[in-house]
């Protein structure tokens, strides 16, 4: 077989399989639109009800993850803001030893293990924080969450953590929500869940689901009021840069659309055009906005984030999180290093990235990361 016939039978098949993909592009719907409907009195103070703790002890919240891979602000956003709120003791948990390395970006020391957690505090959690992670299979976070459950924590999946939560066999027969790119695959797997359509936060007993990467902003500030009341979680919130917060969410707002596809696809393609770009780790800085923007950055399919320091070792974050830098001292041009506004609350820090990306890769670039984020910009 000659040379040629194999090069020009290659190109054949990618032009026969771009043509298929640029059908099932078209096949999409154009673009999405929708209105949140208010979320009933009765039902938000049922989900602080289910969240209220028992008893007068400040509460012990565990946040857990694997190594290999937990989403990046799932992980990272509900332990800045209950360390920053300061109303309940928080620890970051892995299922073995050694640093957990996020998704999409940052690398983190967890302050125990799971076992270590066991051993340290055997009546268990009073909440469980279950991120999005790269595997729902894991055994030993799947084992750990049962036992947990057992012990009576009150379970809290955000985003397609709601997954793991499932393949636990806590969500079976229970209202739940989870992201909106896992929905249809959470369901397919848990057949006998029922899905609550148009709300952030969804709690169904001693299980509360949420919808989306940065729905652990405003279920954070829920179970603050939850714990502590109103009026705290009225403070964390103007500190964060968010003035309401509710269940209320447009579902049908987030979906794969025609223009999402293409652009993913384009930016793909244009692999020449992708950059490499480096955020500078600096101690005392905010976690929350520093997860927010690396989270943001490396979701346009256009670059990449590390992160860089004075040395190898970890910097402490404003409340206590243990960054590890991805190199020691930075090779890259100023005009490629991301800035974290460290003037500004996180939540604008997130608006602050947007906007960035917009304006260096264009506006449906932004649209693609806040379509991820399940973000209403």
């Amino acid at each position: 077989m000659s040379k040629s016939i194999v090069v020009w039978g290659g190109v054949a098949v990618v032009v026969l399989c771009l043509a298929g993909f640029a059908g099932w592009i078209v096949s999409l719907p154009s673009a999405t639109a929708a209105a949140a409907p208010p979320v009933p009195r009765k039902e938000a103070d049922a989900m602080l009800a289910s969240l209220a703790p028992e008893g007068g002890d400040r509460p012990l919240v565990a946040i857990v993850g694997i190594n290999d891979a937990t989403e990046t602000t799932d992980y990272l956003m509900p332990t800045g803001i209950l360390r920053r709120a300061d109303v309940a003791d928080v620890v970051m948990l892995a299922t073995g030893p050694g640093p957990v390395q996020l998704f999409p970006a940052l690398r983190v020391e967890p302050d125990a293990t799971i076992a270590a957690f066991d051993v340290a505090h055997p009546e268990g959690a009073d909440f469980v924080i279950v991120p999005a992670m790269s595997r729902d299979d894991d055994p030993a976070a799947l084992a750990w969450l049962r036992r947990q459950s057992q012990k009576g924590a009150r379970i809290i999946g955000i985003c397609a953590g709601s997954k793991v939560v499932a393949a636990a066999g806590l969500l079976d027969g229970k209202r739940a929500t989870t992201h909106w790119y896992f929905l249809g695959e959470m369901l397919k797997r848990s057949p006998t869940i029922e899905y609550v359509a148009d709300r952030r936060m969804v709690s169904d007993g001693s299980v509360t689901t949420t919808t989306g990467i940065t729905a652990s902003m405003p279920m954070m500030l829920t179970l603050i009021e939850a714990i502590a009341g109103r009026t705290k979680a009225d403070s964390v919130a103007h500190e964060l840069g968010v003035e309401t917060w509710d269940s209320r969410h447009a579902s049908g707002a987030f979906k794969l659309t025609r223009p999402f596809a293409m652009t993913v696809l384009l930016n793909r393609l244009g692999f020449w055009n992708h950059e490499d770009l480096g955020i500078r780790l600096e101690p005392g800085m905010d976690e929350v906005s520093l997860a927010l923007v690396a989270d943001a950055w490396s979701r346009t399919s256009r670059s990449s984030v590390s992160t860089f320091a004075a040395s190898a070792k970890a910097v402490v974050a404003a409340n206590g999180v243990r960054v590890l830098p991805d190199r020691d001292a930075a090779d890259l041009p100023e005009n490629r290093r991301m800035s974290t506004f460290p003037d500004r609350r996180p939540a604008d820090a997130l608006d602050g990235a947007l906007h960035a990306i917009s304006a260096r890769y264009g506006n449906s670039t932004a649209n693609v990361v806040a379509m991820q984020l399940e973000y209403p910009r």
